[in-house]
């Protein structure tokens, strides 16, 4: 299965489950569910480490940059990141409720008796609480970018690599095992019709929704550098396919640069961003997201106002400047906001990394290629900036 990668084992996983659960007999079924809720437990302990391990080191490493440049960088790929958000709450707002009419888990009689409980559990708390460990990492993170210390940031990027090592060797490899008894266990509860028909729905407009932020930020950087922002999309596609292949922001950026620096960002803006970007902007993750997130509250016969889901997206959009570049890595950031903000529990988080994995290779195909327009954005703003100051300084 190694040879694998992550998203044939999740496909693999769902369908196996959806076999396993028609088939086989109550008590295997209850082998598995014991299986999910001992990861459960463990995702769930795990949780406040990943929020320190990558919230603390990746907002303090950002006081250590290039100064405006990174400021004018970090801000577009923070409002491009808000604005996705935005955009899918209310393109789900609008849709969901046509979409996915009379499709949640309140039709079934006794929904929470559907499902097949372990033969047994073992508790693994966390050390702290969620919002604790957010508070913890803001605090250490915007210290440290203050005061720019470096031996506490040495530490805290030690114990991001041990963290990054725990979801890469042990969270990700497992989590196809963990998806299979999740479909395994509700075929057998008669409600994995309800599942899938979202999942075939909500990728769909997940996708479009991707094209529309695509367009919107190619818009305003074609107007910034007044060209044609169809002609620019059509340069930066080799970057797009590639991320659709390596399903890495990071494994794309010789891609990027080169793609980039062809739609008109100079070359040290390119040099200087596109590294950066790659790391912190993730609008096609945060549609992904927030976008799956609505759909499992709807699931469960809810509903989620602007009012209530504005927090969790502005928190998110701080969230994914430190998520970790492993494949599933935004998922994994936001699993303590969607805890803690949300009041997701064990099985509607495994529904939701079950829904986000099944398309994170098109969420990082659509980071990479909005990447190339806040380039462009970043080098134009600068350059204006830098004319401004030197207009300034020769009238002085």
């Amino acid at each position: 299965m190694r040879k694998f990668g992550l998203l044939p084992r999740i496909i693999i996983a769902i369908i196996l489950g959806i076999i396993a659960g028609t088939f086989l007999p109550e008590i295997a079924i209850r082998v598995f569910a014991t299986f999910n809720s001992l990861f459960g437990n463990f995702l769930g302990f795990a949780i406040p480490l990943i929020i320190i391990g990558f919230i603390a080191p990746g907002i303090g490493s950002m006081g250590k940059g290039a100064g405006k440049m990174l400021g004018i960088t970090t801000g577009l790929a923070y409002i491009s990141t808000i604005a996705a958000g935005i955009l899918a709450y209310i393109a789900a707002s609008s849709l969901y409720p046509m979409m996915l009419k009379n499709q949640s888990f309140t039709q079934f009689d006794n929904p929470e008796e559907a499902l097949l409980e372990p033969i047994f559990t073992v508790e693994m708390a966390p050390i702290m609480g969620v919002m604790t460990a957010l508070l913890i990492a803001f605090t250490l993170g915007l210290g440290l970018a203050s005061i720019k210390g470096s031996t506490l940031q040495n530490a805290l990027n030690d114990f991001q690599a041990i963290v990054e090592k725990l979801i890469e060797k042990i969270i990700i490899p497992l989590l196809p095992i963990h998806i299979f008894g999740i479909f395994s266990n509700m075929t057998q509860g008669g409600q994995i019709g309800t599942i899938m028909s979202v999942f075939a729905k909500v990728f769909i407009m997940i996708i479009a929704l991707h094209l529309i932020i695509l367009f919107i930020q190619y818009t305003a950087a074609g107007t910034a550098a007044k060209r044609n922002p169809f002609i620019m999309i059509k340069q930066m596609l080799p970057a797009y396919f590639t991320a659709l292949g390596t399903q890495s922001s990071a494994s794309t950026i010789p891609v990027t640069l080169k793609q980039v620096k062809k739609i008109g960002a100079r070359e040290q803006t390119a040099d200087f961003s596109v590294p950066l970007l790659a790391t912190i902007h993730l609008s096609g993750s945060t549609i992904t997201i927030v976008s799956c997130a609505i759909a499992v509250i709807m699931l469960q016969g809810q509903s989620i106002s602007f009012i209530e889901i504005l927090p969790f997206i502005l928190m998110l959009g701080v969230t994914m400047i430190a998520a970790p570049g492993v494949p599933g890595g935004a998922v994994m950031a936001a699993l303590g906001l969607l805890e803690s903000m949300l009041g997701f529990d064990a099985t509607m988080i495994a529904l939701m990394i079950a829904l986000y994995l099944t398309q994170d290779s098109f969420g990082t195909a659509c980071n990479v290629t909005g990447d190339g327009a806040l380039t462009v954005l970043a080098d134009k703003i600068s350059g204006k900036s830098a004319k401004k100051n030197s207009i300034d300084s020769q009238s002085a």
